[in-house]
């Protein structure tokens, strides 16, 4: 092939329905742009974090970059801010793309919907591009709804939360589109430039005429070169398709342990288009784990129900983000509540409310400016802990917290944390791990279990624990070594006591769970090898229940 091929993106699935109208020969063309432009430096930054993983493992300890001093020093430099429609941004809900979630989170009352394609999304060929239509759809005012039970659903209201989409992260992607480089090697597709990119194309000008943006969630990313990549793949599009330079807005999640020791130099290089950052502690909490997972007891995390906000090294991260934040003129966002309000039991719904109050009460006493909910029963909860605090004010920008000193040895501070490891605490990991990836197998990237609405980060931290326990030799409160074949025997246990069907995945859950928890290596994500090697679109519940009831 000549070496001066020029790069294209082609389809290698089946067209589902109006799926044409948003995989255009003019929007691939554009994806094809974006990936002969950054798909190199998007392998570059990978790479730069398999290495900074191996140095951790050996010893070497994260720091606030000496190289980058003088960007955290320079009091003068600020970020673009809110853009229209995210100056007020109290309450966030946050949800898949789904037909359903889609309407359900237009009508919930939220200032902001974090529609999200990463992980609450199971990232089937139907769910990744049948996404992209509900938001083209939900962006225009055309969205609706039928069930199979003939219910109709529809957008109820004129006052919608302004959308931010979330793309998947760099490390992920779209098996089912092929790039070809000049070269003519052929790869899968990023899925990150993938997402973006196709929301961006159909939507930055509509969302322009609405009176708002196009408004970005950036996920895991782990250091400034991460965003600075994304910066340039933001200014490329906005010259692409002629908007103003600074346009989209982008809010960071620190989610990754990495990332909190370089939240200035993150906004810094978005500075023209960063929005904000936002607490993922979920994640969080997996990063922690996973890049200290071989340094020894000291590192040992206890139940994942122990790990509060209140313990110290989550709250140094979370006071030196909004310092930061406030710093700049960026918004603070607040983490996630997960809770599903429960119908069949008013006192678990009260108790649990009562906790979902406590915690917004917490964030906005800290300074935080808004906060993620992920069921609109939690929203008047949430709302009414920042009404409190915020009053009339949209945010809480002068709140600059010079008190906060944070130092690096703090945000990885495990020392005042009793490591209590239980029989329970190891059984609910099996069992979360195995019922989420049996949910997302199945195209449901948000599950609900006991109570709450869980996506990928649930399960990644079930199964790092396992790894860890195993491999730290780790002893039960109730005297009960965690080892390979006593997690596996809970695993079966657990895997007996589901409720099966014809249409379950739960032997490919059982299969994946002992890939990344029983295993000596260590996957850096659970979704990798499970997106390359089980998931694949299942036939809807309609076409399962026939296919069962044949059967």
């Amino acid at each position: 092939m000549s070496p001066h091929t020029t790069p294209t993106i082609s389809v290698n699935a089946e067209l589902g329905d109006r799926f044409d109208e948003i995989l255009t020969p003019e929007a691939l063309h554009f994806l094809a742009r974006l990936h002969a432009q950054f798909a190199g430096r998007r392998q570059e930054r990978l790479n730069d974090r398999m290495l900074r993983r191996k140095s951790i493992e050996n010893g070497r300890d994260l720091r606030f970059l000496p190289e980058t001093a003088s960007v955290r020093e320079n009091t003068e430099w600020r970020v673009a801010g809110a853009g229209p429609g995210l100056e007020d941004r109290r309450v966030e809900i946050t949800g898949p793309t789904d037909r359903k979630m889609t309407i359900n989170a237009l009508n919930s009352g939220a200032r902001a919907w974090l529609a999200d394609l990463e992980d609450a999304t199971s990232p089937t060929w139907s769910n990744v591009i049948g996404g992209q239509v509900n938001l083209f759809d939900a962006i225009r005012g055309q969205v609706d709804y039928t069930s199979d039970d003939g219910r109709q659903y529809r957008v109820e209201t004129d006052q919608t939360p302004t959308i931010i989409m979330r793309p998947r992260g760099w490390h992920l992607v779209e098996k089912h589109l092929a790039f070809t480089d000049r070269a003519g090697h052929r790869r899968a597709a990023s899925a990150s430039l993938t997402d973006f990119g196709l929301y961006f194309f159909h939507n930055a000008q509509a969302l322009i005429e609405t009176g708002r943006g196009p408004y970005f969630y950036l996920p895991k990313l782990e250091n400034h070169l991460e965003a600075r990549l994304w910066d340039d793949v933001f200014t490329f599009s906005e010259n692409a398709i002629g908007i103003p330079h600074g346009t989209i807005r982008a809010t960071i999640l620190i989610e990754t342990i990495p990332a909190a020791f370089e939240m200035d130099e993150i906004l810094y290089e978005l500075r023209d288009h960063a929005a904000g950052l936002n607490a993922g502690r979920w994640d969080y909490i997996f990063s922690l784990i996973k890049n200290y997972r071989d340094r020894g007891r000291s590192f040992v995390l206890p139940d994942r129900d122990q790990i509060t906000m209140t313990v110290p090294f989550m709250r140094a991260y979370t006071e030196l983000l909004v310092q930061t934040c406030h710093k700049r003129g960026a918004y603070a966002i607040g983490g996630m509540s997960a809770f599903i309000p429960n119908r069949r039991d008013p006192e678990v719904t009260e108790r649990a409310l009562a906790k979902v109050a406590d915690d917004k009460r917490r964030e906005a006493g800290d300074g935080f400016d808004g906060t993620w909910v992920a069921h609109p029963g939690l929203i008047d909860t949430a709302r009414a802990e920042f009404d409190a605090v915020l009053g009339d004010r949209p945010n809480q920008l002068e709140r600059t917290r010079p008190e906060v000193e944070v130092t690096a040895a703090q945000l990885v501070d495990l020392s005042s944390l009793e490591p209590r490891v239980t029989d329970a605490g190891v059984r609910s990991n099996v069992s979360i791990a195995l019922r989420y990836i049996e949910s997302w197998l199945r195209g449901v990237g948000a599950a609900a279990l006991d109570n709450l609405m869980e996506d990928a980060a649930t399960a990644e931290i079930s199964r790092s624990q396992l790894w860890q326990w195993i491999h730290q030799g780790i002893v039960t409160e109730q005297g009960t070594r965690i080892t390979r074949e006593h997690v596996g025997h809970l695993l079966h246990e657990v895997l007996r006591e589901q409720d099966r069907s014809l249409s379950d995945r739960f032997d490919d859950a059982e299969n994946i769970v002992r890939m990344v928890a029983l295993e000596d290596d260590f996957p850096t994500f659970l979704t990798i090898p499970a997106y390359a090697h089980y998931l694949v679109d299942q036939p809807s519940a309609r076409e399962s229940k026939a296919q069962m009831a044949a059967a």
